[in-house]
């Protein structure tokens, strides 16, 4: 009777087991965000701009080391800095007057450069209305399960951004292009993330769901610049993306911090302008969404029913009991095999 009594509750335990893994794999399925992108925009050309190729190189940097792959980045600069003949420092792009990084790297890879950044290619690059032939390199393809980092940065006024100061892109346009993204279900949420003068006009016409915004500054306000390199005579990054890159500097893939923390990282008192947030669109608590949702990298996940210390068993062609009560025969042999624990001490 003892023993058929803990066979009875042994079952209990296994039953109880493959429940709890089940219920974390339907979880883990139910969530439907899988991958990551990333798409940077600066707008502005000329010298005395340096300070937004600056910002948008600098949020290139940190979503590549956050485990974002050029593959899924869409970079836009509208003026090359490093190559410009007023930079003493050919070849470099420095975001601190300091220079302790060179933010343009070696390994920087610009998709639109030059008079290619204009609207109508922003916009058919977010909507997908991209000509026939377009590089793979050049295209957003997202899909339902995506996650979005648009972040700009340049020159904009009440209800409009400017691109190289010869054309605009209105609020109301860049919400509609969002809607269409929607409709054609090219996003699953999106981190809208502007550092200009009045950003915030920027976002007020959105209505798209699942969308969190942050700006820079309110209307009325302009958003101002960190700090001067004297060796080149111009202002460096701004004041906002500056607070903003210190913050995720402190950051790594498995990081525990919140985007809710990420909106606080520039208060008045530092930022001078006042930074604007609409969150009434994003279903979830922005204090309860890792940073890493939209400024890291999603990987394939599988889900493990046992450690080899729990469950010492070689698979083969007798038949397996799986977890709803069916049996799964395998043609193939299989065996697991330990990794080296003493590898480093090996000598070959």
């Amino acid at each position: 009777m003892k023993f058929a009594g803990y066979l009875i509750f042994s079952v209990v335990i296994s039953l109880s087991n493959c429940q709890n893994y089940t219920n974390k794999a339907e979880e883990f399925f139910r969530n439907k965000h899988t991958n990551n992108w990333a798409v940077l925009v600066d707008t502005s050309r000329f010298w005395f701009n340096y300070r937004h190729v600056s910002n948008v190189l600098s949020m290139y940097r940190s979503v590549k080391r956050l485990g974002i792959p050029d593959s899924q980045i869409i970079l836009m600069i509208a003026d090359d800095m490093s190559c410009n003949p007023r930079n003493p420092r050919p070849a470099t792009v420095f975001n601190n007057a300091n220079q302790h990084i060179n933010v343009y790297g070696d390994d920087v890879e610009v998709d639109y450069r030059g008079y290619e950044v204009t609207v109508e290619n922003f916009v058919r690059l977010l909507t997908g209305r991209l000509p026939p032939g377009t590089p793979r390199s050049k295209q957003l393809l997202t899909d339902e399960g995506s996650n979005i980092l648009v972040y700009l940065t340049g020159h904009g006024g009440d209800g409009f951004l400017k691109f190289q100061d010869s054309e605009e892109i209105t609020s109301q346009e860049m919400a509609d292009a969002l809607e269409q993204m929607w409709q054609k279900q090219r996003y699953h949420e999106l981190f809208f993330m502007i550092d200009t003068c009045q950003a915030a006009s920027m976002y007020e016409r959105f209505y798209s769901p699942n969308i969190l915004a942050v700006a820079s500054s309110l209307v009325g306000e302009d958003s101002l610049s960190h700090h001067v390199d004297p060796a080149i005579g111009v202002y460096i990054i701004d004041r906002y993306t500056y607070y903003a890159l210190e913050f995720l500097e402190n950051v790594d893939p498995f990081s525990k911090k919140t985007i809710g923390e990420f909106l606080t990282v520039c208060p008045k008192r530092v930022c001078i302008s006042t930074v604007g947030i609409r969150k009434d669109l994003f279903k979830r608590n922005p204090n309860e969404v890792p940073v890493t949702d939209f400024f890291g990298s999603v990987r394939p996940v599988q889900l493990l029913k046992y450690t080899t210390e729990e469950l010492d068993v070689k698979i083969n062609t007798e038949s397996i009991n799986t977890c709803d009560g069916s049996s799964a025969s395998s043609r193939n042999k299989y065996r697991f095999i330990a990794p080296l624990s003493n590898f480093k001490s090996i000598k070959t």
